[in-house]
Parts: C-alpha cells; sequence; structure tokens
C-alpha cells in the first residue's frame, strides 16, 4: 500500500500515525468509530456534548443565555448525532433539556 502511495499518487504517510487495527475495533474518524455496518459516537465526544449542553443550561438558568440559544445548542448536537447508530443518546439529551425545562417551571410555582 506505502509503494501504491508512493509511487502511483505521489503521496507519504506520516510514520507515526499508521495504525493497522482489526475490523472489530473500528476506525476512529472526526468524533465517531466507525464500523463496517454502522456508526458511534466516540465516548471523549459523547461526553464533551453533555457537558457543553450542562454547561448552556446553567446559562440559561443564570440569565446568561435564552431558551432559542440552549435549542439551537441542542439542535446541533442532535444534528451530530443523526450520523450515528445513537438513537437512545439522543432521547437522552432531550430529556435532560426537557427536565430542565419543567425544573425551571416548578421554581416558579
Amino acid at each position: 500500500m506505502g509503494k501504491f502511495l508512493r509511487e502511483r499518487l505521489k503521496l507519504t504517510i506520516h510514520p507515526k500515525k499508521i495504525s493497522l487495527r482489526k475490523l472489530h475495533q473500528g476506525v476512529d474518524f472526526l468524533g465517531y468509530v466507525i464500523f463496517p455496518k454502522h456508526r458511534l459516537l466516540r465516548i471523549k465526544t459523547k461526553r464533551r456534548i453533555f457537558s457543553k449542553l450542562r454547561k448552556r443550561i446553567e446559562e440559561y438558568r443564570r440569565g446568561e443565555a435564552s431558551q432559542p440559544q440552549v435549542e439551537q445548542s441542542l439542535q446541533s448536537y442532535l444534528g451530530v448525532l443523526s450520523h450515528a447508530n445513537a438513537y437512545k443518546l439522543s432521547q437522552d439529551l432531550r430529556n435532560q433539556l426537557w427536565l430542565t425545562d419543567l425544573t425551571r417551571c416548578l421554581e416558579k410555582i
């Protein structure tokens, strides 16, 4: 493969950035782990999404962010999840936002 890349395509591969993996391990690429028949969100990416959404919700509670801003953040994250097999994760994100709205409503009572 290296010979083909060098001679035919005039490309070189960085020697420290090559990793041969087994098919069942998947390929880590752009925040996803790609398998032959499905894609999953990388765990680090999932943690980052939940962390940033929690921060946005806290900003909303302090009055530093508006409800449309929180909803825009949620829609952005749901867009990222739409490219992976992450139905349950997207439901968890929606529920986190819904619970925030419920808590805010209960505080007013």
